[in-house]
């Protein structure tokens, strides 16, 4: 689910920033130059979209308006009907969580790099890393998804008229296919941590495998005394968080629709992952709001407390 946004996008967004092949300033009509964008849409940059500060809508039920059927022609008239979406609010003048942004996003990675968030990642990520196996997208244009695996079902889908199993479970997904950016990605609890763990050993500067500079990351990651809600793919704490009461506010992390999420905790040098299929077979099931800090604070009790750190 949304845990794409941060292991998948924004990692690749930041790659090309360190390959100079964009910049964090870079603004929408760089990439989309032969269409007429509006000019507030113009200067909305990268750092804004990777921020959720771009004015964009958080979501607008496109997928309605096509069959379910995943063709190439889908992602530009998907593009088409981001680019022309009315703002919200000027860029940099409002928080707002937006999958539009991050489908973006997904959209110039291909733009720049020729590839798709999915083949990206897989290029420049899991697979020099070793998690080709276990962080991967399962979509109609790719045969690297690895072979017998157990998929944990997700939604009866009205949509595509069948229980979900084994693909992705968001229908823009779906139909963009591996130029997702904003959900898509599949996983397991050791493919996720050992990502995370070289996120956050690249975060403190110890030795790391990220194919990213430590002075990038923290800049992405720490970008100042008074810091949004959300930065460069990834969130903050707050009081109601998920996370619980006993993250440090320097903790970063993400939640995923279908019931996953991450925290990494710095200070404690603590990755908490939880995955879940929390929408099965309904989406009406919210029991997860309570279950996510509870699990969190039980596991800090025990983990960091109980040691006495």
């Amino acid at each position: 689910a949304s845990l794409t946004k941060p292991l998948v996008t924004a990692l690749s967004i930041l790659h090309l920033v360190d390959q100079g092949q964009i910049s964090l300033k870079s603004t929408l009509d760089t990439f989309f130059a032969t269409i007429s964008l509006p000019a507030e849409k113009k200067a909305i940059t990268i750092e804004q979209l990777l921020s959720h500060t771009s004015g964009l809508p958080a979501y607008q039920p496109y997928f309605k308006d096509f069959t379910p059927q995943a063709t190439p022609e889908t992602v530009g008239k998907i593009e088409q009907l981001i680019l022309s979406q009315p703002l919200d609010a000027l860029p940099g003048t409002r928080h707002c969580y937006s999958d539009l942004g991050y489908m973006i996003l997904g959209r110039i990675i291909f733009l720049v790099s020729g590839r798709g968030p999915g083949d990206y990642f897989y290029a420049t990520l899991s697979e020099p890393l070793g998690l080709a196996d276990d962080l991967f997208f399962v979509q109609r244009d790719t045969g690297r998804q690895p072979a017998n695996r157990v998929y944990a079902a997700t939604e009866y889908c009205s949509w595509r008229h069948r229980l979900l199993q084994g693909e992705v479970h968001d229908a823009h997904a779906f139909l963009l296919g591996l130029q997702s950016g904003h959900a898509g990605l599949f996983g397991n609890l050791g493919g996720v941590m050992t990502l995370l763990e070289e996120i956050m050993a690249c975060w403190l500067g110890k030795p790391h495998r990220l194919p990213l500079s430590t002075e990038l990351l923290t800049q992405a990651m720490d970008p100042g005394p008074e810091p949004p809600p959300r930065v460069c793919g990834f969130d903050f704490p707050t009081p109601r968080s998920s996370g619980g009461r006993y993250l440090s506010p320097a903790s970063r992390g993400h939640l995923g629709y279908t019931g996953t999420s991450f925290w990494m905790d710095p200070h404690k040098e603590l990755i908490i992952i939880l995955l879940t299929n929390r929408v099965h077979p309904t989406r009406k099931n919210i029991k997860i709001r309570q279950f996510r800090p509870w699990f969190h604070e039980r596991v800090m009790e025990e983990m960091i407390l109980g040691s006495g750190l």
